[in-house]
């Protein structure tokens, strides 16, 4: 029998993403002062507040309609590019799950992966560019096996990273400066599932 996943499971994960991003929003941010804007961690712990704060309000009724929202809120309230990124995957998946009021693991990783289609179209990356994507591809793929098997891909994406030369964003104007650090995009990512597992271990 597939298990599925209810609308409280998905609060639950965004909750635990932003517990996770509270935790590491030192790193991230030390992750990007060497590549960016030195505001990672602080834009992101801002964003997923923003959204743990809106779910524990009033939780919408479906998985989907909690991606909507969490996405919806990082757009209008994370600064820099990771907003409409980070924004843009939950609600494209948020959509892509549609009205159902469960998600099977095999769904959530086919609407994951119409949303990481979105990110890399809006901002024109691709694996191998040193940006978010090198952790949430792999951790798509990944997840229709097992959650924790999403988890270990995601960090060994972005530990991938290091050795990479940025070709997208802010980091991308580094060239070869930007050898040698981990991309605070694909940690943060890797974050998200790591947040994911924790919420399907119990």
């Amino acid at each position: 029998m597939t298990e599925s996943y209810g609308a409280a499971f998905v609060v639950r994960w965004m909750e635990a993403a932003a517990g996770a991003v509270e935790r590491e929003a030192g790193r991230l941010t030390e992750l990007d002062s060497a590549i960016g804007d030195a505001d990672h961690g602080a834009n992101l712990r801002r964003g997923f507040a923003a959204v743990a704060e809106e779910l524990a309000k009033e939780p919408p009724g479906t998985p989907g309609a909690v991606l909507v929202t969490a996405g919806r809120l990082l757009i209008s309230t994370v600064g820099g590019a990771s907003g409409p990124l980070y924004g843009t995957l939950l609600r494209r998946a948020g959509k892509e799950l549609g009205e159902a009021g469960e998600v099977t693991r095999d769904g959530l990783a086919r609407a994951l992966a119409a949303g990481v289609a979105a990110v890399g179209q809006l901002g024109g990356a691709a694996p191998g560019d040193k940006t978010m994507l090198d952790a949430l591809t792999p951790a798509v793929a990944a997840l229709p096996e097992s959650f924790a098997a999403a988890r270990a891909a995601a960090d060994a994406g972005a530990a991938a990273t290091v050795p990479l030369r940025a070709r997208k964003g802010r980091a991308g104007y580094l060239g070869e400066r930007s050898v040698g650090h981990q991309d605070p995009g694909a940690t943060s990512s890797a974050l998200l599932f790591a947040a994911l597992e924790e919420v399907a271990a119990g």
